[in-house]
């Protein structure tokens, strides 16, 4: 007996023995359930005025343990509830997919007993590519290596089954795993409308099986999941489409429009630069009046993506409308603009276009360049700067750039050629 509050031959003796037998009830709740019953066996007592056997203590016991599991069970279903809830209520309000995807992790982890990491994979046309994972340090988003294409996570994909592994050491799947790898863990597709969208993985630091609670419940997260995820991907398509222009593919004027906010937030809080390279093709009305807007439609589209995939990755390259791009580069001063702004206008002798009929067309770029801070001070006017230089180059230096004036003050009369 380990209680020192039950003496050694009191009727609470057999009471405790019982109590300390059931391994699903944790200590505290042992010692708050004994005193249940020293309660209820003193009020016995008085009640009739006889001594309780240990018979007697036995059945009160034994009542109050299946009167405390099933109110266990209750209270362990009513927190399921609530968790369902709080994730529904989740996945209504955010329709970012990282979030949707951290949240799960989250519930997971508060759910799943001895739970020792969640792992969610996203299939993007047959390769899984990382969403999120959590484990019980509190450590998240931390990728433990690429899925292997004989393990756990890529049979859950072929198969679209879930697939319970009870001792990580015995099982084939983990037959050439590290030896870290030790436990027990399920992965579970992640189905929407019959298509396996990911995969979510449990583990445990202990083996054995997973309750029918337990499986209950991580079927009810997959599912949940899997919403997340095609809501997720869906508003993002939309979100892109909103933002992508139809004819060349690039960014739209929607899009611009957000990133020079954006930019213009960064350099205002790291007090740096940025530029805008506002740019017209030369030549394009000829193109439209020569073989018409279908030719013209596939000369923007292959011109507009040759110069964009000779862009850096930082740089942000849009189409602002008709046969005009922008260009938004972060970091960038007057002397770095002026240099990448002459690299896109020399581009253009490495470029060619197969005209109907084996014609040339005579094309070439004149932009106009503002720099934050120097020529504005907000995203509006950092466009109007760039525009008005553009309007100047496009007047006097055709296929050369010029440089915006000031804050304040008329556009310079001077121009850069061209090399």
């Amino acid at each position: 007996m380990n209680d020192p509050h039950v003496k050694s031959g009191t009727v609470f003796s057999r009471a405790w023995e019982i109590i300390s037998q059931d391994n699903s009830i944790s200590p505290e709740e042992k010692k708050a359930i004994l005193k249940l019953i020293q309660v209820l066996v003193e009020a016995r007592e008085r009640a009739t005025d006889q001594p309780t056997s240990d018979e007697d203590a036995k059945s009160i016991t034994q009542e109050v343990i299946s009167k405390h599991s099933l109110m266990a069970t209750v209270k362990h279903q009513a927190d399921e509830l609530d968790a369902l809830k709080r994730i529904s209520l989740n996945l209504i309000s955010n329709l970012d997919l990282q979030k949707a995807l951290e949240a799960m992790a989250t519930e997971c982890m508060g759910l799943i007993k001895h739970a020792r990491a969640v792992n969610i994979y996203l299939n993007q046309r047959g390769t899984l590519e990382f969403g999120t994972s959590l484990n019980d340090s509190g450590v998240r988003n931390k990728p433990y290596g690429a899925p292997r294409k004989d393990g756990i996570t890529y049979s859950v994909l072929k198969g679209g089954k879930q697939i319970i592994v009870e001792d990580m050491s015995k099982h084939p799947l983990y037959n050439n795993a590290p030896s870290e790898w030790y436990g027990s863990i399920i992965g579970t597709p992640l189905k929407f409308k019959d298509e396996i969208l990911g995969v979510m993985n449990i583990s445990r630091k202990e083996v054995g099986r997973f309750s029918r609670s337990e499986l209950r419940l991580i079927s009810l997260l997959a599912d949940q999941a899997a919403v997340a995820i095609f809501n997720a991907s869906l508003y993002k398509r939309l979100t892109q489409m909103a933002n992508t222009d139809s004819v060349t593919g690039l960014p739209n004027r929607r899009a611009l429009d957000e990133r020079l906010q954006e930019e213009w937030r960064i350099a205002d809080q790291t007090k740096s630069s940025f530029a805008v390279v506002m740019m017209d093709l030369d030549g394009f009305k000829a193109v439209n009046d020569t073989f018409g807007h279908n030719v013209g439609d596939e000369l923007l589209y292959s011109l507009f993506n040759f110069l964009a995939q000779k862009m850096r990755n930082s740089d942000f390259l849009a189409r602002y409308g008709g046969d005009e791009l922008t260009l938004v580069m972060r970091n960038t001063d007057t002397e770095a603009a002026q240099a990448v702004t002459q690299k896109v206008i020399d581009l253009m002798k490495e470029y060619h276009f197969p005209f109907p009929k084996g014609k040339e067309m005579n094309l070439g770029i004149t932009a106009g360049i503002a720099v934050y801070p120097a020529h504005a001070q907000n995203p509006s006017d950092m466009l109007r700067a760039a525009d008005s230089a553009l309007y100047h180059a496009k007047k006097y230096n055709r296929g050369q750039f010029v440089i915006a004036k000031g804050v304040t003050g008329h556009l310079p009369a001077i121009k850069i050629k061209s090399s």
